[in-house]
């Protein structure tokens, strides 16, 4: 019995002791990947921080119902999650938080994405979260963009925007966020950025494209469209 009990013991500290391993491995990959950081200045001057503007995209259909409230991604490489826990809770969904999100999807273990996440892989993490369907959506036109960014507004509709970050501020990776709206009079897209130190933006439709014409990989950046079924 002492002996099964100790080859028990010596099995948990090695399975302890790989997990351990396996997540400074996986911190370390995260760490080298990470790109140039955007500097203070640029955070706040390269997109339109104008409080009446954002009191306006606050109020657009769809950004009401996040209810001026984000759950922040926990670390650099989950903004995928994090956007769709913020999408599914603006629409009452389950998945309401990133460990909701990734749960039983064989993604990002102990909560982190050593490289991040594609638009396809966040797109097939809430096809299994959700019943609504799910569209991805790259190579778009400039038209094709403006289509979508009007069709933002309808309060059953949900966007998640993955764009690089250098075309718009200069530096930075790739990045996921939800669409909150567009302030079609202004030409100004509402980015619900779900990182906690850009906090929500408004940038030109122009620029936004431009952000997402980009490759990731040998794809283009794009969008994910959450709507509901036919």
């Amino acid at each position: 019995m002492s002996s099964l009990s100790d080859r028990a013991r010596t099995r948990l500290i090695w399975t302890g002791g790989a997990a351990a391993l396996l997540l400074v491995i996986m911190a370390a990959l995260a760490f080298v990947f990470t790109p140039p950081k955007v500097p203070a200045e640029a955070i706040q001057t390269a997109v339109t921080r104008t409080p009446t503007l954002i009191e306006k995209a606050w109020q657009l259909p769809a950004a009401a119902s996040f209810k001026r409230e984000l759950v922040w991604q926990s670390n650099p490489s989950t903004c995928g999650p994090a956007s769709l826990a913020n999408v599914f809770r603006s629409l009452g969904e389950d998945a309401q938080t990133e460990a909701a999100v990734l749960e039983n999807t064989g993604k990002c273990w102990w909560g982190i994405c050593p490289v991040g996440l594609t638009l396809d892989e966040v797109a097939e993490i809430a096809g299994v979260k959700t019943n609504r369907r799910v569209i991805v959506l790259r190579d778009l036109t400039p038209e094709q963009f403006r289509e979508h960014l009007q069709r933002s507004n309808d309060p059953t509709n949900r966007y998640v925007v993955n764009f690089a970050r250098t075309p718009i501020f200069g530096a930075g990776g790739g990045h996921h966020s939800p669409i909150g709206g567009y302030l079609e009079a202004e030409d100004l897209v509402f980015v619900l950025d779900v990182n906690e130190t850009f906090r929500p933006w408004l940038v030109e439709r122009e620029r936004l494209f431009a952000a997402i014409d980009t490759l990731d990989g040998d794809k283009k950046r794009g969008l994910i469209l959450i709507e509901p079924k036919p």
